[in-house]
């Protein structure tokens, strides 16, 4: 895209990192930025790993992946990553609140054209814009896990996102060799409507008593033709995530059936999130994951 030639990313988490590796491997110049410095070398340790493993794959060639790595700079000031960014994508905290504090700081250091598009994965666009002076250049930028791999973004417009805004989000999208879906301001969107609910139901068949966690994961694995089993890729996704998005739905639709099973916030109170803490459904502290149920 012509217009798009800086992003900055917010949040150098695991789905920061990965958006900046996506980004910066689609030619743009990345400033990646997160509240805490401390992340910023590890996230960059993350993504030099990442496309390591890429070109030793032959998925990309050498001298790209190490234009890519060139193309990111970490920076320890949100005005320093966003002042002359053509787009700001934020990827904190699937928290509402720590979003808008984000915004909050953001906004004074923006130009008048610059697109602000957040990764939440369940939260309204729509009333994420009205926490910032551009609603009709705000947009949802949703991508999947892990983001250099998934193929797919969701496109979320909320309801003062303007056409051209939209038709820049997917263009840029697009650029970065994905494919997009276009879906509406609702709560957890397309994918985690659909997939984060059948996570909780699969911890609640294991809360109930109705397999243990390596059955259940095998019976969708071999008998769903699933690449992973539910209560893996809860921990994948790490279940603080999984638990904010069943709430998201639970709030927003007023339905006993997006309540999330009790184990799961047990899990979440234990800080027993899955990969990224060590522990979750399955404990990670040796060379091969093991069931904790």
């Amino acid at each position: 895209m012509s217009t798009i030639s800086t992003v900055a990313v917010i949040g150098a988490g695991q789905m920061g990192a990965g958006i900046a590796h996506a980004v910066s491997l689609g030619g743009y110049s990345v400033r990646l930025y997160d509240v805490n410095a401390q992340r910023l070398p590890l996230a960059q340790g993350e993504i030099a790993a990442s496309l390591a493993r890429h070109t030793g794959r032959g998925l990309i060639a050498q001298a790209d992946a190490d234009a890519a790595l060139k193309r990111i700079t970490a920076v320890t000031t949100i005005a320093d990553a966003v002042t002359g960014a053509d787009l700001v994508i934020e990827a904190a905290l699937e928290d509402e609140a720590v979003k808008k504090g984000v915004y909050t700081q953001v906004i004074p250091h923006l130009g008048p054209q610059t697109l602000l598009a957040s990764n939440t994965s369940s939260i309204s666009i729509t009333r994420l814009a009205s926490a910032t002076d551009r609603p009709d250049r705000f947009v949802g930028l949703h991508f999947m896990k892990p983001a250099p791999v998934m193929k797919l973004v969701e496109i979320i417009r909320g309801i003062a996102t303007s056409a051209e805004t939209h038709s820049a989000a997917v263009a840029f999208a697009e650029s970065l060799g994905k494919t997009t879906t276009d879906a509406e301001d609702f709560p957890a969107f397309i994918v985690n409507r659909i997939l984060v609910p059948m996570m909780n139901e699969a911890i609640f068949a294991l809360y109930e008593g109705v397999g243990n966690v390596a059955s259940i994961d095998k019976a969708l694995r071999l008998g769903a033709n699933h690449p992973m089993g539910p209560l893996e890729l809860a921990d994948f996704m790490g279940l603080d995530v999984v638990l904010a998005i069943m709430n998201v739905l639970y709030d927003g639709l007023a339905d006993s059936k997006y309540r999330p099973c009790p184990l799961l916030v047990k899990y979440v109170e234990a800080g027993w999130l899955g990969r990224k803490s060590g522990r979750g459904f399955y404990d990670y502290s040796g060379e091969t994951p093991v069931p904790t149920r």
